[in-house]
C-alpha cells in the first residue's frame, strides 16, 4: 500500500450495501471486532456484484482471489448498530480491481471504518489470471468516484 488510508464521506461513495450488525460481533471490549470489518468488506462488494449480475458464485468460469487488503479504524461500531458499506472502485486493471469501503453506522457522515482490497480475476478451474470481462468492466467503471 502506497499513502494512507483517509477517513471518507457518505459523498464519497456512489453505491451502498446495508449490514445489521450482530451479538456475536462484538468482542469482550464491548465493539465489533476487527475481523469482522473484513467480513462486511467481502460481503459488500461480493453482493454488490452478484445483484448487479456481473458475478455468478455458483456457475461463472471466472472468480475473484483477495490479493492485498487494509483497513483503517476511526470510530467503534458494535451490536445493535445499523452500517451501511459504501463501495467504489479506484482502479480497474488488466485482471485486477481495487475496492474501497467505507462502512457508516446509523446514518453517520464520516466513516466509522474506511479500508480496501484488491481481486485479482482468476479461470475457477486453472487459478490463472484473466481480463476482466466487458460488462463487468462496464459496471466497475460506474462505480468509480
Amino acid at each position: 500500500m502506497t499513502g494512507t488510508i483517509e477517513r471518507t464521506k457518505r459523498s464519497d461513495y456512489r453505491r451502498f450495501q446495508q449490514i445489521s450488525t450482530r451479538w456475536m460481533d462484538n468482542d469482550v471490549y464491548g465493539h465489533v471486532n476487527n475481523v469482522v470489518y473484513y467480513s462486511w468488506f467481502d460481503t459488500a462488494v461480493n453482493r454488490l456484484l452478484v445483484v448487479n449480475g456481473v458475478l455468478d458464485i455458483h456457475e461463472g468460469t471466472t472468480i475473484g482471489l483477495v490479493v492485498e487488503t487494509g483497513c483503517r479504524y476511526f470510530s467503534p461500531t458494535a451490536f445493535p448498530d445499523e452500517i451501511e458499506a459504501g463501495v467504489r472502485v479506484a482502479h480497474v486493471g488488466t485482471s485486477s480491481v481495487r475496492y474501497e469501503i467505507g462502512l457508516f453506522r446509523n446514518n453517520e457522515q464520516e466513516a466509522a471504518a474506511v479500508g480496501y482490497f484488491v481481486h485479482v480475476y482468476v479461470d475457477r478451474e486453472s487459478k490463472r489470471p484473466v481480463s476482466v470481462d466487458d460488462k463487468m468492466r462496464g459496471f466497475l467503471e460506474s462505480l468509480k468516484s
